[in-house]
């Protein structure tokens, strides 16, 4: 496997690591509660910062030996909190949750699991936020979301992820407190705060309280992350009075001195600058459950002033800046998101996490904004085999031929980093929302392959992901799918025998996607408006500068001048657009079969049935450049644009619904209530991820892989977003400097066609099932899953079988 190069610090940090376990840590959700008791009947947000407050000053503190950075939030091994306020509704249960599952298991201590019980979950009985959706969901929305008998149990169809997180994946702007300092911050909420009091008079007395009410909260938010930063100083001297070892004291001695200043006060060095956005990162995820985890932002960029004058002025050299890198990420490692319910827990298999790092792209004028610290971070990930963090770079047309070259070469380092977003996609569509050229051409990638306009977009709520193939059943069992039997889910569109040519049937799934679509998009402003009253993000809120000028939380509503990009997932895109095709041909087109005895044909799961079956796995497929498959592709997009645009509407004027097709791991558990398709795929078994060729079925190579995507979307329409595409090479295909010049080549046809996202994983599959069938051979072997790094022996089986079965390309163009 492959071998560390960094320092020897490194390397026993990165050892350490690997031999950790994965704890549950309850502070978090002992202090919340602690706190939220006190405060009943106050506003959300004074809450959360009184909380927040009131865990800085209590919580245990630990720095890790050998470690350059503090602020870990849990510990002393890898560990993950809870939130009780989202999902405590299943903590009567959670020791067997997460230690018996297959995927991203923990361990919990008996004592803490009666503390929790005993303790933490009484009180948030009947308040939690799964509760107040489950409770506000109507009989229609309820058959295709839970079992209407128990709530507790996602039945995948319409999969609503707002309640395994607080809100959707985020990006603070982190410049500004590295700028400006939290204490600077705070006088600036006091000074208006005392404006405010003396104004003697207004014509609206709520909008003057919710102004209060959110002064407050930054004073307290701020109050309380120099709290958490100065104890951790304290706790370095403490630990420096008790060194022997005169070069660790003075690093624990430059921890406190560092922590001392950071972030209450501007940063003024690199060490210090990482050091506060390592404090500010890990604040976040005390503060609220993030999906994926509160994203880095744009480091190469807003890091890069620091690091070069720090340069110049001998203070460090590259050698050093590449150690604190790895430190940090090492640091940041130590976290695991938990997913409490069984539904987070099987879309986030592999400890998924999604912290990007955002390097490359083009500053605010519009220019290549590449520059060392770019290259710096690439050559970090080549050296350091880690899956954290999840880095991201941007591409677009004047990249530098070096970038794309350095690019290839740690694409071919077999990580699956870095994933590649396109400027050339992105920023038209977000030009085309209502952004200023400047906002758009800063964008940061957030979560799989997500991007967020810091200070600008101001939607927080998780979208839901749909079980696209579930349409597929409906449309041939009349509003009914296999796995929940004769119920009736969606509408009525007709059976098997009365669906006697390609257009009619064609015309009822069509009728099933848009109710579908409706429903979901129903789902979607239920979460928005139940969860406004649950959640709120004082520390966030500072850091977004349009929260700072309209004085509201982050998690509000509405707030004016914001841009509400709300969206779902379409999950299992390329298993519909096969099925569909091999309906017109095997059904409609060659007459092989009728389409009820392609239904009876399912209902065996194909046993009797394999001449029928091989019929079916032949026809055209998606992923192989093929017009009037693809079309099928770009009829069920555009059909979910419309339908999502006029609902869209309902709430105002600027508000989107985006399709996007990011499924992390869900395309797994989705198949499993799937039946079989009529594809060919067997029950149960995978969907195809995100905009990718079902598993196997690209059989023209990657180009044409790229060409249906390009085929398959509606550029004409702007309320679209991430499309994730995955593609697997073998080491061969990429070999040697002519090989990364091919990757560089289709790298830049990936740029022309406006895709928008990209990434590789570079593993033959003979490796993988060797690593499969002897995992202790192979426990620092990562592969790209979905959006995600993850170590491949850390994958539930299914997982790992997905990944092995997706086509190897021997020949990249």
């Amino acid at each position: 496997m492959k071998t560390i190069k960094g320092t020897e610090r490194v390397k026993r940090l990165h050892q350490a690591l690997e031999n950790d376990r994965n704890y549950v840590s309850i502070e978090r959700a002992k202090y919340f509660t602690e706190s939220f008791k006190e405060t009943e009947g106050e506003a959300i947000n004074v809450r959360f910062a009184k909380a927040l407050r009131h865990t800085a000053e209590n919580l245990t503190l630990r720095i890790d030996e050998d470690q350059l950075f503090a602020g870990q939030i849990g510990g002393p091994e890898r560990y993950g909190v809870l939130y009780p306020e989202l999902d405590a509704c299943f903590f009567s249960n959670l020791k067997a949750v997460l230690s018996d599952r297959s995927e991203a298991t923990f361990e919990l201590s008996e004592e803490d699991r009666l503390y929790l019980i005993r303790d933490v979950a009484p009180y948030w009985e009947g308040k939690t936020y799964y509760e107040a959706f489950a409770n506000a969901l109507s009989p229609e929305l309820l058959r295709l979301t839970y079992e209407p008998s128990d709530k507790k149990k996602s039945r995948y169809l319409i999969n609503e992820t707002q309640t395994m997180n607080s809100a959707t994946q985020w990006v603070h702007n982190y410049e500004t407190g590295l700028k400006r300092g939290f204490r600077a911050l705070k006088e600036d909420a006091q000074e208006q705060l005392r404006d405010l009091e003396n104004e003697k008079n207004t014509d609206n007395p709520e909008d003057l309280k919710l102004t209060r009410e959110y002064l407050e909260s930054t004073i307290i938010v701020c109050e309380a992350v120099i709290t958490f930063a100065r104890r951790y100083a304290e706790e370095a001297k403490r630990l420096a009075g008790s060194e022997s070892d005169r070069t660790r004291k003075k690093e624990l001695e430059k921890i406190a001195e560092n922590l001392e200043r950071v972030p209450a006060e501007p940063a003024e060095t690199f060490y210090e600058a990482l050091q506060s956005q390592f404090i500010m990162q890990m604040f976040s995820r005390l503060e609220q459950k993030t999906a994926g985890t509160i994203s880095n932002g744009r480091m190469d960029q807003y890091l890069y002033p620091y690091y070069k004058k720090d340069l110049e002025e001998g203070r460090i050299t590259e050698e050093q800046a590449d150690e604190l890198l790895s430190c940090l990420w090492l640091a940041m490692a130590k976290f695991r998101d938990i997913y409490v319910s069984p539904a987070g827990g099987a879309f986030s298999d592999g400890y998924a996490h999604w912290e990007a790092v955002t390097i490359g792209g083009q500053n605010r004028e519009g220019f290549d904004a590449t520059n060392d610290l770019t290259y710096l971070f690439l050559k970090n990930k080549r050296d350091l085999p880690l899956d954290y963090p999840d880095l991201a770079v941007r591409v677009h047309s004047n990249t530098p031929e070096r970038l794309l070259f350095e690019i290839a070469e740690t694409i071919k380092n077999g990580s699956g980093h870095p994933k590649l977003l396109n400027d050339e996609e992105i920023i038209p569509v977000y030009l085309s929302k209502g952004a200023s050229f400047e906002d758009a051409n800063d964008y940061a990638v957030s979560g799989c392959t997500e991007t967020r306009l810091v200070d600008t977009e101001t939607w927080t709520s998780k979208g839901p992901s749909i079980n696209l193939a579930a349409v597929v059943e409906l449309t041939l069992r009349n509003g009914r799918v296999e796995r929940y039997g004769d119920g009736l889910l969606s509408i009525e569109t007709g059976t098997a025998d009365t669906l006697n040519t390609w257009e009619e049937f064609y015309d009822a799934f069509k009728k099933q996607l848009t109710y579908y679509i409706t429903k979901t998009c129903d789902q979607i402003r239920l979460t928005h408006h139940v969860r406004s009253g649950h959640f709120a993000s004082p520390f966030g809120s500072v850091l977004h500068g349009l929260s700072r000028e309209k004085h509201r939380d982050i998690h509000s509503q509405w707030i004016e001048g914001g841009i509400d990009l709300a969206f779902f997932d379409m999950v299992g895109y390329a298993s519909t657009i096969d099925s569909l095709s091999a309906i017109k041909k095997v059904v409609y087109e060659d007459d092989k079969c009728s389409l009820s005895e392609l239904v009876n044909a399912l209902n065996a799961d194909f046993k009797g049935y394999e001449i029928l079956r091989q019929r079916l796995l032949r026809s055209p497929k998606y992923g192989n450049n093929d017009p009037d498959v693809d079309a099928i592709g770009r009829e069920i997009d555009r059909i979910a644009g419309e339908v999502a645009a006029t609902e869209a509407k309902k709430e105002h004027e600027n508000f989107y619904i985006d399709i996007r097709y990011v499924p992390a791991s869900a395309n797994i558990v989705m198949g499993k209530v799937i039946g079989a398709l009529p594809d060919g795929r067997l029950r149960s078994q995978p969907l195809s991820d995100g905009t990718s060729a079902a598993q196997g079925a690209d059989i023209n190579g990657p180009t044409a892989v790229l060409m249906s995507n390009y085929n398959s979307k509606n550029p004409g329409r702007n309320n679209r977003a991430a499309r994730l595409l995955n593609l697997k090479f073998t080491p061969s295909a990429v070999a040697g400097r002519e090989g990364s010049n091919r990757l560089v080549q289709f790298i830049k046809s990936w740029r022309e066609l406006k895709l928008w996202h990209v990434q590789f994983n570079v593993i033959d599959q003979k490796t993988l099932l060797d690593a499969k069938a002897h995992p202790e051979l192979y426990r620092s072997l990562i592969v790209r899953v979905a959006g995600y790094s993850a170590y491949f022996v850390n994958l539930s089986e299914e997982l790992q079988n997905d990944i092995i079965n997706r086509t190897s390309n021997e020949e990249v163009a």
